[in-house]
């Protein structure tokens, strides 16, 4: 059998409100790809996609909890910084420059995975790059901390959201961030731990451009799928 085909859509250094809009119009390009309910999918229509982008100016953003209050935002403001609230789980956390965005999504229905096994796969894939780029101490924690850490040191923010079985949000991986922009915040409401880079953790400068390629080689490892690269969500 051959393996399913999952569109890339490198949208590089945009606003972060950008690859929102673009991974809606993936959602809804899932949606369309499915067909009717009781129906089969589009034959030959690969419905799935992943959005990559680095934000190209400093956000906060948060998702179903841990909105800022009045003041808190009026501070966060001041520092320069855009607020967002998301469709996604999970609290207040940072996004910006040095940061790669990857927005899955994929249709769990067809892919008879519950929700959890596909977090845990978003971790597993994490792992594998770092595994890749000689990071090998990194590891996933028991929630409710998520993502990737190193130590007590979140290297990598996962928070997603699901509906109707079609996945959309991600991870956050943080490569050369300036990670000053965490110190105003508790990130992902999680209280005494702390934030890690790439660029920290291995001594060097790490940027988004040189992670992308042995991310999607682990993306397409344990997701099981062939990546196709494209410019537009129904291409």
């Amino acid at each position: 059998m051959s393996r399913r085909a999952v569109r890339v859509l490198r949208l590089g250094a945009v606003p972060y409100a950008e690859a929102l809009r673009v991974q809606e119009r993936c959602v809804a390009a899932a949606r369309a790809a499915r067909g009717p309910p009781g129906l089969p999918g589009l034959p030959g229509v690969p419905g799935e996609s992943v959005v990559l982008s680095e934000p190209a100016r400093p956000v906060y953003a948060w998702g179903l909890r841990g909105a800022p209050g009045a003041a808190a935002a009026a501070a966060l403001r001041a520092r320069g910084a855009a607020l967002v609230a998301a469709r996604r789980g999970g609290h207040i956390t940072f996004h910006g420059p040095g940061q790669l965005l990857a927005f899955p999504v994929l249709d769990l229905r067809r892919r008879r995975l519950p929700l959890r096994a596909y977090v845990a796969g978003l971790e597993a894939l994490v792992l594998r790059l770092c595994r890749r780029l000689g990071l090998r101490s990194a590891r996933a924690l028991p929630p409710p901390c998520t993502g990737v850490w190193m130590g007590d040191s979140k290297l990598c923010a996962i928070g997603v959201h699901c509906g109707n079985h079609i996945t959309s949000h991600g991870l956050a991986l943080n490569c050369c961030t300036d990670l000053s922009w965490f110190e105003h915040i508790v990130p992902c409401g999680l209280e005494g731990k702390g934030v890690t880079s790439l660029s920290r953790e291995l001594g060097h400068h790490v940027a988004v451009s040189h992670v992308l390629e042995p991310f999607l080689d682990s993306f397409q490892e344990v997701f099981e799928c062939t990546l196709v690269s494209s410019e537009e969500p129904g291409d």
